[in-house]
C-alpha cells in the first residue's frame, strides 16, 4: 500500500521557519526546504490538527500567535465544535480543531492526528489519480471529502474541494504559483492533476 510518508514545506528561511514549528509543536511532523518560487495568494493546503478539547485548541492558537502567526479565523464553537485557523510566517494556513465543545480538563498541548488537505479542482478525478498510484481510501464523502489510509507516516492525507477548503480555512480561492509543498512516497516521484509534486522517499520506521 502507498502513503504519505512525509511533508515538505518549501520556505524563504528554513531556519526561521524551524524555530516556528518546533515552538508550534510540529518540529517532527513537518520537513523544511529552501525556496524563493514565487506564490500567490492560496497555495491550495491546510495542515489540520485535531486535538482534544478547547483548551488545547487555545493553546495552539495562542502558541502559533506568540511565534509569529497571523488569525484568519479566531477560535470559536461551531456546529462541529470548536476550532481556529492561523497562516505561519512562512505562509501556511494551519488549522486547528476539536469535535468537543466544551472543556473536561486542562490543556495538554497534544496533537491527536494531523491531516494534510490537499484542495482539488475535481475531487473524484484526483481521487482516482491516487488510487491509481496504489492509495487506498479510507472514508469518501462523494465530489467533497476524500481521506486516504495511514501508513507510518506522521501525516494523513486527504482531498478537498479547493474553493470549499479555502472557505474554511477564511481566505479567498485564488492563488498562482509554487504550492510550496512537497510530498513524499516510496512510489516514485510524480505530480497530481492539481500540480502537487510527489519525490521518492524511504518509508518510516515502525513504531517499536
Amino acid at each position: 500500500m502507498t502513503s504519505l510518508a512525509s511533508v515538505t514545506l518549501e520556505v524563504a528561511d528554513p531556519t526561521a521557519a524551524d524555530r516556528f514549528y518546533t515552538a508550534f509543536g510540529l518540529g517532527t511532523q513537518v520537513r523544511l526546504r529552501a525556496s524563493d518560487a514565487p506564490t500567490t495568494g492560496f497555495r491550495g493546503f491546510a495542515l489540520a490538527l485535531t486535538v482534544a478539547r478547547p483548551a488545547d485548541v487555545n493553546a495552539f492558537v495562542g502558541a502559533a500567535l506568540d511565534a509569529g502567526a497571523t488569525t484568519l479565523k479566531p477560535a470559536s464553537k461551531s456546529f462541529w465544535g470548536y476550532s481556529g485557523v492561523v497562516r505561519a510566517p512562512d505562509g501556511t494556513i494551519l488549522k486547528i480543531a476539536t469535535s468537543a465543545k466544551k472543556d473536561t480538563g486542562p490543556a495538554t498541548r497534544e496533537i491527536e492526528q494531523v491531516v494534510l488537505l490537499l484542495g482539488a479542482e475535481d475531487v473524484a478525478e484526483s481521487r482516482k489519480f491516487y488510487v491509481g498510484r496504489g492509495l487506498v481510501v479510507a472514508k469518501s464523502y462523494g465530489r467533497k471529502y476524500v481521506e486516504f489510509a495511514a501508513g507510518q507516516g506522521p501525516v494523513k492525507l486527504a482531498l478537498y474541494g479547493r474553493r470549499a477548503l479555502a472557505k474554511d480555512v477564511g481566505v479567498p480561492a485564488d492563488g498562482t504559483g509554487s504550492h510550496r509543498l512537497v510530498l513524499g512516497a516510496g512510489a516514485g516521484a510524480f505530480t497530481d492533476p492539481d500540480g502537487y509534486a510527489w519525490e521518492t522517499v524511504a518509508a518510516p520506521a515502525a513504531a517499536a
